[in-house]
C-alpha cells in the first residue's frame, strides 16, 4: 500500500501561506535546503531542477503529487502548466481545467480518488497543498514532514483548513536547522 505524506512549510502559528497565497517569506535556505533536496528531491519544481543539480535525479520517495486549485495557481500565473512534470500530477478543482495533458484535474472526492491512488503499485504519494486539500485528505494522510520557520504572520492559510476531526499522529523525528527551522516528522498512529 503506497503512502500519502503532507510534506510542507509552516510559521511556528500554523500558517503555510500568507493571506494573499504567498510564501516567499518561508526562508529555503542553508543546511536545511541541503538535508530537504537530498531527502525529498521530488519536491523541487522541475523548472528549478536543473538549476540545483537535481535534472537526473531519479524519484526515490514519490511518484504523484496532489494539488489543490490554489497551490496549482502560483505556477500557471507564471506560465508553468506542469510543475512537476517529473511525477503523476493531479490537482483537485471544481472550476479548472487541465492547460497540460500532463496535469489531471480531479473534480470529485478526493478521498475516495486518494484511497485509489493508494491500492495502485507505485512510490509514495506527495501532498503539496493547500490547506483546505489537506483537511479534506486529513484521515488519509500516512505521515507529515513540517518545517516549522520560525515565524509568526498571525493570519494566511492554515495547514489544515477545514472543520474539526480528531487526527492522532506520533512524533518520528525533530530535527533543528541553523536557519531556526525544526522539521518533524510524523506517523499517524494505528
Amino acid at each position: 500500500m503506497r503512502t500519502l505524506t503532507y510534506y510542507v512549510g509552516s510559521t511556528i502559528d500554523g500558517y503555510i501561506a500568507g493571506p494573499d497565497g504567498g510564501f516567499d517569506f518561508l526562508p529555503f535556505e542553508g543546511d536545511l535546503i541541503a538535508a530537504m533536496m537530498a531527502e525529498y528531491p521530488e519536491t523541487v519544481p522541475t523548472q528549478f531542477r536543473g538549476l540545483v543539480g537535481l535534472a537526473d535525479a531519479p524519484n526515490a520517495r514519490f511518484d504523484t503529487i496532489l494539488m489543490g486549485r490554489a497551490s496549482y495557481e502560483p505556477a500557471l500565473s507564471m506560465g508553468v502548466t506542469s510543475p512537476y512534470s517529473h511525477l503523476r500530477q493531479y490537482v483537485f478543482s471544481r472550476t479548472l481545467t487541465s492547460p497540460d495533458p500532463e496535469v489531471e484535474i480531479v473534480s470529485g472526492d478526493p478521498v475516495a480518488f486518494v484511497r485509489d491512488l493508494k491500492a495502485r503499485d507505485g512510490l509514495g504519494i506527495y501532498l503539496c497543498g493547500g490547506g483546505n486539500l489537506a483537511a479534506q485528505l486529513a484521515g488519509e494522510i500516512d505521515e507529515l514532514v513540517i518545517k516549522r520557520y520560525p515565524i509568526v504572520i498571525g493570519s494566511g492559510v492554515p495547514m489544515f483548513s477545514g472543520p474539526f476531526d480528531l487526527n492522532h499522529f506520533e512524533l518520528t523525528d525533530n530535527r533543528s536547522f541553523s536557519t531556526g527551522t525544526v522539521a518533524t516528522y510524523s506517523r499517524k498512529q494505528a
